[in-house]
């Protein structure tokens, strides 16, 4: 509970962030001091504004990330003497991680001597990374360049070794007519994913409005804006700006994400697949489901919303509607948490920028949320249609608690596929969900309650309805699970078909035979004489799933995948490490260097460097002499799919003539 109290502030605290003048909220600054004619001190200090901390080197093993210096060309043209030398720092013991932390606050300086091995060295080019952190933690990477001569600094240039260098270099493929190349994203199928985001926002956000928490305070907070204000224009006018500062503070919410996407083109597919981020998911939306079940109230700090509620009646006008905003955000989180669990869950899972997608789903959430406050502010009258607060509240919570559940084991799914344990495959996946739909079924026909519903009363009309599409659907999962049906409308969803606790001739997507390395797909390409479909994907990407059993099962296109086509699927997610010798660091053209040590991060850097793409599904069409085919494509109905494939095989053909 106190984990979960400290995500929420984590998340309302850091968006202090952006009212600060700078870009970060640490100033630095940097000089020496000469110490003999070879020696000197290089002193970097660091400004924390208030409420920051920047955490110490030497911070203690398994809490948040320490500081860490590199000196580049240390040990050829100078040496360092001793350690990096810290000011004052502060511990104490984080209730997260349970180690003692050692940390700065207001000021940090840290101190190294050097000694030049190299009288001519003029500059020495320091690197450090930190985190700067208000519950919210900012990673942070800062240069620094000591003039030793008192002249202008020089750029630095970031080398990699010859084995590094031979790596990246085969890295890049030699594409023949790249300047026929356009990009696959298509800004109307972006802008339209967002709107489907939004939509599922805003459709969250009605749930959380028939909720027990939210519910109530409808006819209360109306009829306090209609009976405190002078008329009732002003009244109207109060409950709107009460509505625009509840979408505000939703939207607010989501803006600490976009910090992460300017590090690194995949940080954010890394982040959406990581198995321990993964299994965090999936404890934390049993622990909402198990809260909506009524074994325990999820709720934040009563002196959080008391200080709100103090503040608006204090401060009064708009500021005072925007503190009374903020207070039925923080009361109503016992309910609405756990949908905005499932919505950064959701949003995590669909294609597109995770940052951008959460936006425009916390921005519908709150429209939705905030709609009836304005509605019922211009037409009072309709507050007498409301039906009466009750029993069916309590029903709501519960099928949202075996929803909350169900894409618990969604995210369990995506740690098992991606850490390939070969453990949650798609059979058991299955006969878990059709065990909690017959449990949500029995439960809306009375068979059985929870201790926090009322007196049994008589099954209403709406609860046997529901009851009835649960048990439609749990009979739709068994049809699945005996492969009477290839359940195409949860697809992405449970694992592919070929993940299966029985063995399957092929471990690839519809058995079509497949490479899972460009270098053997390549080379099978050039010796059969065929056109490559190049298919950039993931193992917990939901729409690669839908791609495969939605449009490549089709019989006018499986064939062509099957027989005309050479198939080289990359998994972008794959966490497995590359032996040693395959390991190497990748130099952008910015001069950034990466590490490469997963089969994913290869295949994710080859997407980008090559197509300018970081998103999957990704399809490009190839001549085993590395020709483009076709204009790259991503998500794609079947008409359009058939198509691009005919056109690349008529462009194969054409070449081949040649």
């Amino acid at each position: 509970m106190k984990q979960l109290a400290l995500l929420i502030t984590l998340i309302l605290s850091s968006l202090s962030f952006f009212a600060q003048d700078d870009d970060n909220p640490v100033r630095w600054s940097h000089e020496f001091e000469k110490i003999s004619e070879n020696e000197y001190d290089l002193i970097i200090r660091g400004e924390i504004f208030e409420g920051w901390h920047v955490y110490s080197q030497f911070t203690a093993d398994g809490g948040s990330l320490p500081s860490e210096f590199t000196f580049e060309k240390g040990g050829v043209d100078y040496e360092l003497i001793g350690t990096t030398q810290e000011s004052e720092t502060i511990v104490e013991y984080s209730d997260i991680f349970e180690v003692d932390e050692t940390f700065f606050k207001k000021k940090a300086v840290f101190t190294q001597k050097i000694k030049l091995l190299n009288p001519e060295v003029r500059q020495i080019d320091v690197h450090l990374f930190y985190q700067v952190c208000k519950e919210v933690c900012i990673p942070v990477d800062k240069s620094f360049s000591f003039v030793l001569d008192g002249g202008a600094a020089t750029a630095s240039e970031n080398t990699i070794d010859a084995h590094s260098l031979a790596m990246s270099s085969a890295l890049r493929l030699d594409l023949k007519n790249k300047e026929q190349f356009k990009t696959a994203n298509d800004d109307g199928e972006e802008k339209s994913s967002l709107w489907v985001i939004f939509g599922l926002g805003f459709f969250g956000g009605l749930i959380a409005l028939l909720t027990p928490c939210v519910f109530p305070m409808i006819p209360l907070t109306v009829s306090f804006f209609t009976k405190q204000s002078q008329s009732k224009s002003k009244g109207i006018v109060n409950a709107l700006l009460y509505g625009f500062f509840i979408v505000l503070i939703y939207f607010l919410l989501s803006l600490p994400f976009h910090l992460f996407d300017s590090v690194d083109s995949q940080i954010l597919n890394t982040i959406a697949t990581n198995i321990w981020l993964n299994l965090f998911f999936f404890v934390i939306f049993v622990f909402f489901a198990f809260s909506f079940f009524g074994y325990y109230e999820l709720t934040l700090p009563s002196s959080w919303a008391n200080k709100m509620d103090a503040a608006s009646t204090k401060v009064g006008g708009g500021i005072g509607i925007f503190f009374m905003a903020v207070t039925l955000a923080i009361v109503s989180f016992s309910c609405t948490g756990p949908i905005l669990g499932g919505l950064l869950g959701s949003t995590a899972l669909a294609e597109g920028d995770v940052a951008y997608n959460l936006s425009a789903g916390m921005t519908g959430f709150g429209v939705a949320l905030a709609l009836p406050f304005a509605l019922f502010a211009m037409f009072p009258a309709w507050l007498n249609s409301l039906p009466k607060s009750g029993g069916w509240m309590t029903t709501v919570k519960v099928v949202l608690g075996f929803l909350e559940l169900a894409l618990a084991f969604k995210f369990l799914s995506n740690a098992d596929l991606v850490g390939n344990w070969g453990v949650f495959k798609r059979e058991i996946f299955l006969g878990v969900w059709i065990l909690l739909f017959v449990l949500l079924t029995l439960y809306l026909f009375g068979v059985f309650r929870f201790k926090h519903d009322g007196p049994k009363h008589k099954i209403s009309l709406g609860r046997k309805i529901t009851g009835l599409i649960s048990f439609a659907f749990t009979a739709y999962l068994a049809l699945g699970l005996s492969n009477i049906s290839n359940l195409k409308l949860l697809s992405g969803f449970p694992p592919p078909d070929f993940y299966s606790v029985f063995e399957k001739e092929s471990d690839c997507p519809l058995g079509i035979d497949c490479y899972k390395d460009f270098e053997q797909g390549l080379a099978y390409a050039k010796s059969v004489n065929k056109p490559i479909l190049l298919d950039f994907t993931g193992w917990a990407c939901v729409n690669c799933r839908k791609m495969e059993e939605n449009v490549w099962s089709e019989p006018d296109i499986y064939p062509l995948l099957k027989e005309d086509y050479v198939l080289i699927s990359l998994y972008i997610d794959d966490r497995k490490e590359l032996p040693s010798k395959e390991q190497f660091d990748y130099k952008y053209d910015s001069g950034r260097v990466k590490t490469i040590r997963t089969v994913g991060e290869k295949w994710g850097t080859f997407q980008t460097i090559n197509f300018n793409s970081a998103s999957q599904p990704y399809y490009v069409l190839l001549s085993p002499d590395l020709e483009l085919l076709n204009n790259p494509i991503q998500n794609a109905d079947s008409n359009v799919y058939r198509e691009w494939l005919l056109k690349g095989l008529e462009k194969s053909k054409e070449l081949s003539m040649k």
